[in-house]
């Protein structure tokens, strides 16, 4: 079914509940809302966007957000929600990877943006042209959509640079959703999901729980995450729900003890995207009670492969709490997981392997891209290149990326997209990247350089050279330049050595 039905539905039973708010001011109601989002489809309608077509979303959070990506539901569009923080270059090679006919894209982020050809129809908003399409009469009913058809098409880098397309279809939203309710927590009508994390991503996924249930939907007037503002806000909102990353967790919990405060307001944080380690989520929870929830998932299995709920993120009294509040918890009700070894063979409990998975969630594999999809499904599983152990209870407990992917503040970088770029430097003759432990933000980008003989281009000019090609946040914070880098005999970069080098260094 169409994900726009839950909106339809909700717009008729409660159709004067507050849906949309910034901050406390509620600036629509689900009967606006809905509204709001069949006019956006009748006019992409207009303008020849056809069921099936993909549509761009490359905006930062904002009032329009949900609007427009239920407008592209409601026409039967797939939406194409791309990370704000990327460089041009990079969105429009995603746009022109997902022959994207249309792109939405927030005004504060418009300039400078060369989208591909087949990207003929570009939004701002704000703009008369994004005025006029929400003026169009809407749609009586959203468009017809089947379990297996596509509604997001998420991008997430590989290890070979190239960002690839995975494809999440109406069974895989309604897989996560029921997955939701069952394993995460609970939704009502009186609740208030807060939207602190990018919407591109994992706290725009957990939009449809809260559709579904008639709840508001609030965007913090400094459209980002704020501690302090959070810490306000929630208060005067009540029953807040969000997810954030571990280092957004940090962060919160820091404020909240210089505020002498205990996250009143707010029920439920759902946290997942990077490492939280022991010490972090115990003092957590020391300082704001049981308010914490840990998911672990991909953009292959979205938010929706392990969970460890509040009762055992809290418990102190289980002989074994600190190892299961070290895991990630255990598999979701609808979905299996496997310890394999390279063979998908199961290996004993306590054993490391790699972590499969299988269920309604799963992607059903890669926008066109068959070769990763094959590698990625095999024997009936989704191979995660995540390497990890279960204990007898099932509990799985993560030990390290199997791709070396850097995680910072809660967002992938991957280190062969960040050296594909110092690479095209004329000074860098070689290069490898790592993850570099931070307080803050969880890890940040170390790259290893060796310059051309008789050259030594400096941080500075390699920043630039990365900014412009990649977005900002993926460029280094770190060089450190070497005379070779350490290999095996096969010629490869023993990252593991590079990794050893700061650590003594440190």
């Amino acid at each position: 079914m169409n994900p726009a039905e839950w909106l339809a539905r909700s717009a008729v039973l409660t159709p004067n509940a507050p849906a949309l708010l910034l901050g406390t001011r509620v600036i629509a109601d689900y009967a606006d809302l809905a509204r709001q989002a069949a006019a956006i489809a009748a006019g992409l309608a207009a303008r020849g966007i056809r069921p099936g077509a993909r549509v761009g979303v490359f905006m930062t959070n904002r009032p329009e957000y949900l609007p427009i990506l239920y407008g592209i539901w409601f026409a039967g569009a797939v939406a194409v929600p791309v990370n704000a923080k990327l460089h041009p270059a990079e969105l429009a090679w995603i746009l022109e990877n997902a022959e994207a006919e249309a792109l939405f894209v927030s005004d504060d982020i418009a300039a400078g943006l060369a989208p591909p050809p087949c990207t003929r129809l570009i939004i701002a908003t704000g703009s008369r042209d994004f005025a006029a399409l929400a003026a169009h009469d809407p749609l009586p009913g959203p468009a017809p959509m089947g379990a297996d058809d596509l509604v997001w098409l998420f991008y997430t880098s590989g290890t070979t640079g190239r960002p690839k397309g995975v494809g999440i279809s109406a069974g895989n939203i309604i897989a996560a959703v029921l997955g939701y309710f069952t394993d995460v927590d609970a939704v009502h009508a009186k609740d208030a999901t807060l939207y602190a994390a990018p919407m591109s991503h994992g706290a725009g996924l957990y939009n449809f729980m809260h559709v579904i249930r008639g709840a508001r939907h609030v965007l913090p007037e400094s459209g980002g995450f704020d501690a302090g503002e959070i810490l306000t806000l929630a208060p005067r909102l009540g029953d807040v729900h969000l997810f954030a990353a571990p280092t957004m967790i940090r962060r919160l919990v820091a404020e909240a003890e210089v505020q002498g405060s205990n996250g009143d307001g707010i029920r439920s944080v759902i946290y997942g995207g990077g490492p939280m380690y022991l010490a972090d989520i115990v003092h957590a929870v020391d300082v704001m009670g049981a308010r914490f929830i840990q998911i672990y998932g991909q953009g292959e299995s979205p938010m929706t492969i392990t969970a460890l709920p509040r009762d055992l993120v809290a418990d102190r009294s289980h002989p074994d709490w600190q190892a299961r509040l070290g895991s990630v918890g255990r598999a979701f009700s609808h979905m299996r997981v496997w310890i394999a070894d390279a063979e998908g063979r199961e290996v004993a409990p306590g054993q490391p392997g790699e972590i499969l998975v299988q269920g309604p969630a799963v992607m059903p594999g890669y926008w066109r891209n068959p070769e990763a999809a094959a590698k990625a499904l095999r024997g009936g599983w989704l191979w995660t290149g995540d390497i990890g152990v279960m204990d007898g209870a099932g509990f799985v407990t993560l030990h390290d990326r199997s791709k070396d992917v850097i995680i910072s503040g809660g967002t992938n970088i991957y280190p062969r997209e960040v050296e594909e770029a110092l690479l095209t430097h004329p000074q860098v003759a070689e290069v490898a990247v790592v993850g570099r432990p931070h307080p803050d933000w969880g890890e940040e980008v170390v790259a290893f350089v060796i310059s051309v003989a008789g050259t030594q281009p400096g941080p500075a000019v390699l920043d630039a050279h990365c900014l412009d090609r990649i977005a900002r946040f993926k460029r280094p914070k770190d060089y450190v330049f070497l005379t070779e880098l350490p290999k095996n005999n096969y010629g490869k970069v023993l990252k593991t050595a590079l990794r050893a080098h700061w650590q003594q260094a440190g």
